[in-house]
């Protein structure tokens, strides 16, 4: 196909400017991937939130997460319509419809968007999607992942968002999530989706390694998350904070009886940067100051991704920094606390690498992580993963040219008829 033949302008629709860092790593993977088949593409984001640019947020967020966390379903879902629902109304909606003036098509690309932690992707991509049908615009969802939580007003939503306008194409990021898509979403005439995988296994190919040369010994990346954040997100309120704490403490100990050095970092959130810093201390004692090091928060995906490519091994709960580490070939031990993280490490051969923090044996993951360090991950494996990955935008941007240039003659023969009459 003659890809230079077109120049389809697209919004991309995500989260890409939260400040977990994640999310904007797989949007500019997506991004530059494209840009790669496609190099006269002219991508603009239309982040879910109004962000534009990258920001550390507000320590805030914490506080509104225990909030929510600890209050009724009802209180939850009356404050999310009122609070958000102001804002869609008077912000979010007049910014998208001059956004979406401006293109020729809408991706709704990565993420964990088909989630509804207190109706607020729901309420989010109903209103974004009322735009796209208003435009008729046609539109694609790429790669995203999809939680069975839907409440069934939150369900009602997303049969709203993605029922109203024709897909041209239709993909999410693991087979369990394309399950919940067919039980949700086919009741509501909406065609299944394909698996694809997620975008951000594309970061090796557009941002180069970070490892300096002359270092000596073994470093473990130890990717840090607010207890909070896992309760909310992923129900884990088995392990209480405390013996979090304490086990982490312990797992440096005992990394460091091995000559491991470790650098602890976080993803990006402010709650998880909050938690890194109370943490600091204890893990210092336990580590000796001269085993461990505390990475800054890093500005943008691009510098977090460079952080992980120096590892020797990573140990984290969030996806996205171990799908970067699988990128550049780093083998991981994922901590268990949602299942999207194990759904992953199952799909690229990788799912005896999982512990709970708090709960399994010290020596036990560290054992693991020695023989991780000397197996590696599986090469076969990582450069079928790649090449499928590329393949999988590949396939969507030859969907998309065909669904502008469709439009395009669609709206040229209605100019010509409206011309004759």
């Amino acid at each position: 196909m003659n890809y230079a033949s077109h120049t389809p302008r697209v919004a991309l629709i995500n989260v890409k400017y939260s400040p977990n860092l994640g999310d904007g790593l797989l949007s500019e993977c997506l991004e530059a991937e494209l840009a790669s088949v496609l190099p006269s593409i002219a991508i603009r984001v239309i982040d879910l939130a109004g962000r534009t640019e990258y920001d550390p947020g507000t320590r805030s967020r914490k506080s509104v997460l225990t909030l929510m966390h600890h209050s009724p379903l009802m209180v939850r879902h009356a404050i999310a319509q009122s609070v958000l629902g102001s804002r869609l109304h008077r912000h979010l909606r007049p910014h998208w419809r001059a956004e979406l003036g401006r293109v020729d098509a809408v991706i709704v690309g990565g993420g964990n968007l088909l989630s509804d932690a207190d109706l607020n992707f729901p309420l989010k991509l109903d209103a974004v999607m009322a735009e796209v049908r208003s435009m008729k615009l046609p539109a694609a969802v790429f790669g995203v992942g999809v939680s069975d939580n839907w409440t069934p007003r939150g369900e009602s939503l997303f049969r709203r968002a993605f029922g109203g306008p024709q897909l041209f194409h239709a993909s999410v990021r693991d087979p369990r999530s394309a399950e919940i898509w067919r039980q949700r979403l086919s009741p509501a005439g909406i065609p299944p989706a394909q698996v694809v995988h997620d975008p951000g296994q594309l970061v090796s190919r557009h941002v180069a390694r970070s490892r300096s040369r002359d270092r000596a010994g073994t470093v473990i990346g130890l990717g840090l998350t607010h207890p909070i954040a896992l309760k909310y997100h992923g129900g884990n309120t088995h392990i209480s904070t405390a013996a979090q704490a304490a086990w982490y403490c312990a797992l440096v100990r005992a990394g460091r009886a091995r000559g491991w050095r470790f650098v602890v970092f976080a993803n990006g959130s402010p709650e998880d940067e909050a938690y890194l810093g109370e943490l600091r201390p204890a893990l210092a004692d336990a580590a000796g100051r001269e085993h461990i090091t505390f990475a800054p928060r890093a500005d943008t995906p691009s510098d977090l991704a460079r952080l992980i490519s120096s590892f020797d091994l990573l140990m984290a709960h969030r996806l996205h920094a171990n799908i970067a580490a699988f990128s550049y070939g780093i083998p991981q031990i994922g901590f268990a606390w949602d299942v999207k993280l194990e759904t992953f490490l199952a799909q690229v051969g990788r799912g005896h690498c999982l512990c709970r923090v708090g709960a399994d044996a010290i020596e036990a993951v560290v054992d693991l992580a020695a023989r991780q360090l000397g197996e590696g991950v599986d090469a076969r494996m990582h450069r079928s993963v790649i090449a499928q990955a590329r393949e999988h935008v590949a396939g969507l941007a030859t969907a998309l040219l065909a669904a502008t240039r469709s439009r395009a003659t669609d709206d040229f023969a209605q100019t010509a008829l409206e011309a004759r009459v």
